[in-house]
């Protein structure tokens, strides 16, 4: 007998996501986190319209739209002047935008959810070792519990205890600069329907809006303090942004630091083993596309699970596992060359944004970066 039929490991986006799909269908699912509770740092902030189209279909969209900020355009400029324009509003969808959400946020709704559904997550439930055989799998855990399920999916994070016990790879690297991250309420000029990446002189800095007036900051430094302190983030606006003291901090919510990885699973699939979100990619926040990204796996993944437990063939896991993993590719191809053209060296920044603002002028050009960001490109 089996506790369950699908283990999820792991209950962030990706993990609720997956669990509340998989409920919802009527597969009996178990979720497990080695946290006590939800971490509350915002971290992931922006929902493309790809991710809200999906989600649509677990009755979440339109929670996450009421809780959030909607942000119909996306520009990178040098100070005040506009380099190349993103408009999401004629794309062809029902969320035409960015929403702009703090993964906390998303992460309660994602939860209420899976509960009205009738799951829940056990906390804290650490993983400790996982075995499978031709009938299923077995997971320990660090309390000396059990479980035995059909599959258990990994979507415990970039560190992931699943991908290691089922001994697939991680290729990849790591960007050589730090980033500040930071939550900052401000006044002065801060637009609050958009997002900007500022190609400045002294470096790339990110200023996106959040709901209850707060902008998230995030800077590739070279020397990024471990707790970025509301002077040093105003520097950063001065000299990357619209100017000095045209857009004033005036306190600092949270911060941190952080280095990027690049890095995809050499399969998302090890028998009845899977994996899902960080555990099978991570890769530059440049574009806003992780959350988004293991949010479409754990759709996907719950289509093929529910198709394999209720019968059909067990091609369909890696028709998952090969799919996502070719749309992981594409996004770390997108991210790792925004970020490269983010942090290329001084000399060549007046070089970069020409070129930015002469590709701007091509309708067909603005037009395919929009459909990339906004997670509707079909190839």
């Amino acid at each position: 007998m089996k506790d369950t039929d699908v283990l999820v490991v792991g209950a962030g986006p990706t993990g609720l996501t997956l669990a509340a799909a998989l409920q919802a269908r009527g597969i009996r699912v178990v979720v497990v986190d080695k946290l006590a509770a939800g971490a509350n740092t915002s971290r992931a902030a922006a929902v493309n319209a790809r991710t809200l189209e999906v989600l649509d279909e677990l009755d979440v969209t339109r929670r996450m739209v009421k809780a959030g900020l909607i942000a119909p355009r996306f520009t990178m400029r040098q100070g005040r002047r506009v380099l190349f324009p993103v408009d999401f509003s004629t794309l062809p969808t029902e969320h035409p935008y960015t929403l702009m959400l703090s993964q906390a946020d998303t992460e309660r709704l994602l939860l209420e959810r899976l509960r009205e559904l009738g799951g829940d997550v056990v906390r804290p439930k650490a993983l400790s070792r996982i075995t499978q055989d031709g009938t299923g799998v077995t997971a320990t855990f660090d309390d000396g519990d059990t479980i035995r399920a059909g599959y258990a999916v990994g979507a415990d994070g970039m560190h992931s205890t699943v991908r290691t016990e089922a001994g697939i790879g991680f290729a990849g690297g790591e960007f050589a600069e730090s980033f500040t991250l930071a939550d900052v309420r401000v006044t002065g000029e801060a637009p609050s329907d958009e997002v900007i990446l500022f190609y400045a002189k002294d470096g790339l800095t990110v200023l996106a809006p959040l709901p209850g007036d707060i902008f998230r900051v995030v800077a590739p430094t070279t020397a990024a303090p471990q707790l970025p302190s509301a002077r040093f983030v105003q520097a950063l606006l001065d000299t990357r942004g619209f100017g000095p003291g045209r857009t004033v901090v005036t306190d600092l919510v949270w911060g941190s630091r952080f280095h990027i990885q690049h890095r995809v699973a050499d399969s998302y699939r090890a028998g009845r083993l899977l994996l899902a979100g960080d555990a099978a990619h991570v890769h530059s926040p440049a574009g806003g596309q992780g959350m988004n990204l293991g949010i479409t796996d754990a759709v996907a993944l719950a289509g093929a699970l529910t198709e394999v437990l209720r019968g059909g063939p067990d091609a369909a896991l890696d028709a998952y596992s090969a799919a996502q993993r070719q749309r992981a590719e594409r996004v770390l191809k997108l991210t790792g060359r925004l970020t490269r053209v983010a942090t290329l060296p001084r000399p060549l920044r007046p070089l970069r944004n020409a070129g930015m603002r002469l590709a701007a002028e091509i309708p067909a050009v603005r037009r395919q970066l929009a459909v990339r960001l906004s997670g509707l490109a079909t190839e």
